[in-house]
């Protein structure tokens, strides 16, 4: 097991050691050269400005949406929850092609900052809701008898309660702008991974796709290193499940309608935008879109490698997890931290890694499925991961030397005991990487067997040469295998919460 899990985090580290030696081949004064072009320059303005951007609108609408619909007497709270999360099930570069399709003048940093903000706030909005529905309300009522307002309440008991939510939602946030590949190339806006696929396709791997991929990696490295600081090392869980006291709703009363209007908004833009889109485009193409031999091979595809995909993740996170949580140390924790790291990096990082590497050590694992399933297992690992974790916490090690002591061998005792309970949460977490794999364009654009279509990819080629109606059938599959792992997603933060 222990073998296992250290093959496994040497073998995520490759994306990282990649970068370091193309950086000592390259050369430090030509590397520096190429960093400290002004092409790199311009490239990091556009990235600072978007995240500068994006990451404080996204938590503003994820909190501002998530304290409404579960802190105060917002009517129809409920459907007002699922609504706000559905956004996740519409891949940004979808997102891009509707208003695109319905803006064709969308350019530059604002259009960006658009379709970004609109597309990754609930991966803050998901986690604070979460949070807030966890949240004891005595620490709210405590506030308010010492004679806070509504206001100071929120702002000095709620908000640092939320801390931790926040934090982690920001950066996945940021982490997606910097992977982000489809959505600002069809808006005609650089940022290191456009311009990383734009030099990988005129000089195949050159030096300058290099150099801008290890600025990249540099950046993810300084997003976690930043978030860790914010988050910091306090605690914000109640010790025992305790007697929670229920939630007073806060009236709106005269601001009901705004909030509802606000609300509104957000979902049209987010939500109804590009599924009316999509829907025109795929009307005006009519019965013939849809009657294509390549939907159905792409839609084969995607089942196909989707499915690969979360089984390997399974079952290459199981030793992980499992050392993780039956020998907690230093080396299961570096262990699981070596994964969490790649799978923070870009996909075309790691796909420029994958092929170097395979051109370089075993040339005929270049474009094959062997290695495109790899790529994904080193992007998603961390979703089966965590789920294993949580299943194998709820089958501690006294169960199955209770079923020993009674007669079961061991290897039986494993299987029907711990494999047995801890298979619900693998499932779970090999439902989130079939999502993952499902939409994932830049490493399958680079790493697919030759005549190997997804839906994704398909979808992308259609876009790019500006048939909308044939590429509407592409998006439309592409939401609807989405939908039901984005409501799976949100029921289990609601479960973790409590609720």
């Amino acid at each position: 097991m222990i073998a296992a899990a250290c093959l496994v985090a040497a073998a995520s580290l490759v994306p990282l050691g990649f970068v370091v030696a193309m950086t000592v081949a390259t050369g430090w004064e030509t590397a520096f050269a190429l960093i400290l072009r002004p092409r790199t320059g311009e490239l990091l303005g556009n990235t600072l400005a978007l995240m500068a951007l994006t990451v404080p609108l996204c938590v503003l609408l994820g909190v501002g949406g998530a304290w409404l619909v579960e802190r105060t007497a917002l009517r129809g709270h409920r459907l007002w929850a699922v609504v706000l999360a559905a956004p996740l099930a519409i891949p940004a570069f979808v997102n891009s092609y509707a208003w695109v399709s319905a803006v064709p003048s969308l350019e530059g940093v604002l259009s960006g900052t658009l379709i970004a903000t609109l597309s990754y706030y609930p991966l803050v909005y998901i986690p604070a809701a979460a949070t807030l529905a966890r949240l004891d309300p005595a620490i709210e009522q405590s506030g308010a008898s010492l004679g806070l307002g509504p206001w100071a309440v929120f702002l000095r008991v709620v908000l640092p309660q939320l801390r931790i939510a926040i934090s982690g939602g920001a950066l996945l946030v940021a982490l997606h702008l910097l992977a982000e590949y489809g959505a600002f190339a069809m808006i005609r806006f650089d940022t290191f991974t456009t311009a990383i696929m734009e030099q990988y396709r005129s000089t195949f791997n050159g030096a300058a796709a290099n150099m801008l991929a290890s600025v990249l990696v540099a950046a993810c490295l300084a997003l976690l290193l930043v978030e860790a600081r914010v988050r910091g090392s306090a605690r914000y869980a109640r010790l025992g499940s305790g007697a929670q006291a229920v939630p007073t709703r806060l009236a709106l009363g005269t601001w009901q309608a705004p909030a509802q209007a606000a609300l509104g908004v957000v979902a049209a833009l987010a939500v109804g935008v590009p599924l009316g889109i999509v829907g025109r485009w795929a009307a005006a193409g009519g019965p013939g879109v849809w009657q294509t031999a390549e939907l159905g091979r792409a839609l084969g595809s995607s089942l196909g490698l989707g499915l690969l995909g979360a089984l390997a993740a399974t079952a290459v996170a199981f030793p992980i997890a499992f050392l993780a949580v039956r020998y907690a140390g230093r080396l299961s924790h570096g262990l699981e931290l070596a994964n969490y790291v790649t799978s923070a990096l870009p996909g075309i990082v790691v796909a420029l890694a994958l092929v170097t590497v395979s051109l370089r050590s075993v040339p005929g694992a270049y474009q094959t499925t062997g290695l495109l399933v790899a790529a994904y297992v080193l992007l998603f690992l961390p979703r089966a991961l965590v789920n294993l974790r949580a299943g194998l916490s709820q089958a501690p090690k006294e169960l199955e030397e209770a079923a020993q002591a009674l007669g079961t061998p061991p290897l039986l005792a494993f299987t029907r005991v711990t494999l047995r309970l801890s298979a619900p949460a693998a499932a779970g977490g090999a439902a989130l990487v079939f999502l993952a794999v499902v939409n994932e364009l830049t490493a399958t654009l680079l790493l697919s067997p030759i005549g190997t279509k997804t839906l994704a990819t398909e979808f992308w080629s259609l876009s790019s040469e500006i048939d909308y109606r044939g590429a509407a059938p592409y998006a439309i599959l592409m939401i609807a295998l989405s939908a039901p792992m984005t409501y799976l997603l949100f029921q289990q933060s609601k479960k973790a919460a409590g609720q």
